[in-house]
């Protein structure tokens, strides 16, 4: 009998695996604020501001103690207090909650996730306040990166895990022929069965974004899953798993299908529960130290990381040598270059940039590109809008200590926030380097620090910026050039290097930009990260099928 909430969703859904098989634009969520309504950012605002200073509720198995020590990159102090749950517990709450999830089916638990998108969509100004305040995020992208563009996300790996099951039929009659004997037959049950617990360790700067593809790929495929969110940006994740935790209850399933686990650094609980056997899916996104260990010791698992890389572009030619540098200017600036996505290093040729004005030199190419990071920057009141703030110390620190790698062609500097006297923000940091000095550019570093490196021609331009990418790993890569061989040899290191490239960019789309239901955020091909958000090879191995047959007279 059909379930009122697949009833609900099911067009959407339908939609959606259209959609990751067109690969076009779509999207159900608004990302205009006006479509939620004229007051929905005081709104928002207000239900953040009720969390402060309070104990969040979560009714969850295993409370041993509350804790939590959020504060604000803009310098608020959030004063929120959580469960804190034996792992232990969450656990077996989880094991026990399975049979009747599993028994539910494909479509059942397609509907109840559909139906917890669709609930956060509408508190996203909620969860947009919740996660500038945790992350730095400034409100505006963290209303779209963290309402709409994550719930994308999130749908993304519903619409992919549901089409992946039902491609799979509940049964089937088998009739073998046997020539002038009657044919054989069998009738044949397949039941979608889940790997068991799942564990989602969630990162600092994107909690949704990057947490909602595991959560949901792992609960529609029949997976309790255990949240562990960041020690400093706990909230956002904190509201969604209510919000699924309420709906699972409505829906008549057990709420411990999901659940919140927290930590602190002084007594980091992480890897003890990745090791526990009856953990068998695992997503992560942060460093690459830890998510290496993931991989090489939680063998009883499936492990899915997004780890750290070296983002770079290759600057070779273009014919619009001043938007190419708008745009880069923005890209370098959008939340302080605390992405993912956000490139590191440039590589120019001696030979200078070609534009239809004329050979512009590399040298005078780093400080045009510093100045036009400047030029952006100029109005300190919109310059907040972009560039956020600092979401964590650590962060900072590595920013100052950058500033001795190179030639500085632009310093960073405090820049006062007209709303938030104590907030950590931060401008770019723009420095040249030698080519021979691999090891200022060929590290990660995680924030607003970009490096110039002057190059013998392109050729070398693009072979260096391959041997990063295969050794480092990358997320993104950029070509800005009009020669139709050079964008072949660049498509072709992409390929062998294993990361998305893209090419001219020079309007209102920027490199460290990422759609949901279009583009593949990482490949899983080189050391960045070893999964693809999202896949089909994301979703599959998240459950087995498991078969009975008898025979039918």
């Amino acid at each position: 009998m059909p379930h009122p909430l697949f009833e609900k969703h099911q067009t959407q859904l339908q939609q959606a695996v259209a959609a990751i098989e067109s690969r076009g634009y779509w999207s159900p969520y608004a990302e205009g604020p006006r479509a939620y309504g004229e007051t929905a950012i005081e709104d928002g605002r207000k239900a953040f501001e009720a969390y402060r200073g309070a104990q969040f509720d979560l009714d969850q198995p295993g409370v041993v103690a509350h804790g939590g020590a959020e504060v604000s990159p803009f310098g608020l102090s959030l004063d929120i207090s959580y469960p804190r749950c034996a792992p232990e517990a969450l656990v077996a709450a989880g094991k026990a909650a399975m049979p009747a999830w599993i028994k539910a089916g494909a479509d059942i638990r397609a509907g109840v996730c559909l139906e917890i998108l669709a609930r956060l969509n509408a508190r996203s100004f909620e969860m947009a306040h919740a996660v500038m305040h945790t992350t730095g995020q400034a409100l505006m992208m963290a209303f779209q990166a963290a309402g709409p563009h994550a719930q994308d996300r999130g749908l993304e790996a519903v619409a992919y895990a549901w089409r992946e099951m039902k491609h799979v039929p509940d049964t089937a009659l088998w009739e073998k022929p046997q020539g002038k004997n009657p044919p054989l037959k069998m009738e044949k049950k397949f039941t979608i069965v889940p790997r068991g617990v799942a564990l989602v360790i969630a990162c600092s700067t994107f909690p949704t974004w990057n947490g909602y593809p595991g959560i949901f790929a792992s609960l529609v495929t029949g997976n309790p899953v255990i949240v562990k969110a960041h020690p400093t940006v706990i909230l956002p994740l904190a509201i969604s798993v209510a919000v699924a935790r309420a709906v699972l209850s409505e829906s008549g399933f057990d709420p411990n299908l999901v659940s919140l686990l927290i930590d602190d650094a002084a007594a980091p609980v992480a890897k003890d529960v990745a090791m526990n056997p009856a953990v068998r899916l695992i997503d992560y996104t942060g460093g690459p130290d830890f998510g290496n260990w993931l991989e090489a010791n939680c063998r009883h698992a499936m492990v899915y990381t997004e780890k750290a890389g070296v983002n770079c572009i290759v600057v070779d030619s273009i014919d619009d040598y001043k938007a190419m540098l708008k745009n880069l200017a923005f890209t370098l600036s959008l939340y302080s270059g605390q992405m993912c996505t956000t490139p590191q290093t440039i590589f120019v040729s001696r030979e200078g940039v070609r534009t239809p004005e004329g050979v512009i030199s590399a040298e005078q190419f780093g400080r045009d590109l510093a100045g036009a990071v400047s030029k952006f920057l100029d109005d300190p009141a919109r310059a907040v809008e972009v560039l956020g703030a600092i979401q964590s110390p650590a962060t900072l620190a590595r920013l100052e200590a950058a500033h001795g790698l190179g030639e500085v062609l632009r310093a960073s500097s405090p820049i006062a926030h007209p709303q938030w006297p104590e907030a950590r923000v931060r401008s770019p940091l723009i420095l040249r380097v030698a080519a021979a000095d691999e090891r200022a550019y060929t590290e990660e570093r995680f924030g607003p620090i970009t490096l110039v490196v002057e190059t013998a021609n392109t050729a070398e331009s693009l072979a260096r910026a391959e041997r990063v990418i295969r050794e480092q790993g990358a997320i993104t890569f950029a070509l800005y050039s009009t020669d139709p061989a050079t964008v072949e040899q660049a498509e072709e290191a992409a390929l062998r290097a294993g990361v998305a490239l893209s090419v001219n960019l020079t309007g209102a789309v920027f490199v460290n930009q990422s759609a949901g239901f279009s583009d593949f955020h990482a490949t899983g091909a080189n050391p960045a990260a070893n999964a693809c958000l999202t896949d089909s090879a994301f979703v599959a191995s998240r459950f087995f099928v498991v078969q009975s047959r008898r025979h039918v007279q």
